[in-house]
C-alpha cells in the first residue's frame, strides 16, 4: 500500500503550476473560442506503457478550477497500464477542463514516466535482496511528489532533504581530516535517532568504517566483485548501498553481489514523460 500524497502539499503545488500558466491574463485562448457555459467529457488515456503516479495532482487540477467538475479515475497510482488504457474520465465545465489540461498531463506525465523507470529497474532485481532507491538528484519544487513516483514504480526512498539523515560524502571526508574524524564527528552532533551513512571508495576505507561504525555504508562506483567482498566484509552488520554507473545493463549485476540498496539517481533526472493525451469532446 502506498501511503497517500499530502493534499496539501498538492493544492499548493497545483495553485503555483496553475498561476504559472495563467499568468496575469487567464486562459486567453480558451476564453475566446468557448461559451462559459460549455459542457464536455474528457478521457485522460495513455499513449504508451507504464505505471501511473500522479492522478491525485491531476484531479486536483482540474477540481481547482471548478469544484463542480465530476472526475473518475479508472487507474490508482502503482497500476501498470498499456497504449489505450483510460486513467480518468472529467465532465463539466469545458473552460475549465481546457485550462486545467495541461497542468493536469504535466503533472502525471511526468510521475508516470519517473513510475515506469523505476518499475523497469525494480524488475531488474528481483530474487535478489536489493532495493532500487532514488536520491535527492530530483526537479526543484517537486522533490516530495518525485520520490513519490519511485513508490508507485516499486522503488523506495532515499533521504528526502539534509536535515533528515547524515550522509557523509567524499568531499566531507576530505574537509574533516578523514573517514574516522567524520564519522566520529557526526556521531557527537546528531540525535540518537538520525541514521548515519557514510561514502566510501575502496575497501580500505570500508575497513575504517567498519571499525568506528555507522548505520549505512554508500558502496561508490565499485565493480560487482568488489560489491560481493564489500558485502562479505560487512556481513550485516550495516545496510550496504552501491551508488554509481548504475543503469539498466548494470544494475542486475551489481544486485548479485549481495548489496541492500542500489541507488539510481536516473529515476527521477533523467526519466522520460510518459505520453498522456486528454481527448475531449465538446456538447451542450
Amino acid at each position: 500500500m502506498i501511503p497517500p500524497l499530502n493534499p496539501l502539499l498538492v493544492r499548493r503545488a497545483v495553485e503555483e503550476a496553475l498561476l504559472e500558466d495563467l499568468g496575469r491574463a487567464g486562459d486567453v485562448t480558451t476564453s475566446a473560442t468557448i461559451p462559459g457555459d460549455a459542457r464536455a467529457t474528457a478521457v485522460m488515456a495513455a499513449r504508451g506503457p507504464g505505471v501511473i503516479a500522479g492522478v491525485d495532482l491531476a484531479v486536483a487540477a482540474f477540481r481547482a478550477l471548478d469544484p463542480e467538475l465530476s472526475v473518475t479515475v479508472h487507474l490508482n497510482d502503482g497500476a501498470a497500464i498499456t497504449r489505450g488504457d483510460h486513467v480518468l474520465t472529467v465532465a463539466g465545465n469545458a473552460r475549465a477542463i481546457l485550462t486545467a489540461e495541461r497542468v493536469a498531463l504535466n503533472f502525471t506525465g511526468r510521475l508516470c514516466g519517473i513510475a515506469s523507470l523505476t518499475a523497469l529497474y525494480a524488475a531488474k532485481v528481483v530474487g535478489t535482496q536489493a532495493h532500487i532507491c532514488c536520491t535527492r538528484k530530483t526537479t526543484p519544487g517537486l522533490r516530495v511528489f518525485e520520490k513519490y513516483a519511485v513508490r508507485c514504480g516499486g522503488g523506495m526512498n532515499h533521504r528526502f532533504g539534509l536535515d533528515d539523515a547524515v550522509l557523509i560524502k567524499d568531499n566531507h571526508i576530505a574537509v574533516a581530516g578523514g573517514v574516522a574524524a567524520a564519522l566520529r564527528g557526526a556521531k557527537a552532533s546528531v540525535g540518537h535517532l538520525v541514521k548515519i551513512e557514510i561514502e566510501v571508495d575502496t575497501l580500505d576505507q570500508l575497513d575504517q568504517v567498519l571499525q568506528e561504525g555507522a548505520d549505512a555504508v554508500l558502496l561508490d562506483n565499485m565493480t560487482p566483485d568488489v560489491l560481493a567482498e564489500a558485502v562479505r566484509r560487512i556481513d550485516g552488520r550495516m545496510v550496504a548501498e552501491a551508488s554509481g554507473g548504475v543503469n539498466l545493463d548494470t544494475v542486475a549485476a551489481i544486485a548479485g553481489s549481495g548489496v541492500d540498496m542500489i541507488s539510481v539517481g536516473a529515476l527521477t533526472h533523467s526519466a522520460p514523460c510518459l505520453d498522456l493525451g486528454l481527448d475531449i469532446a465538446i456538447g451542450k
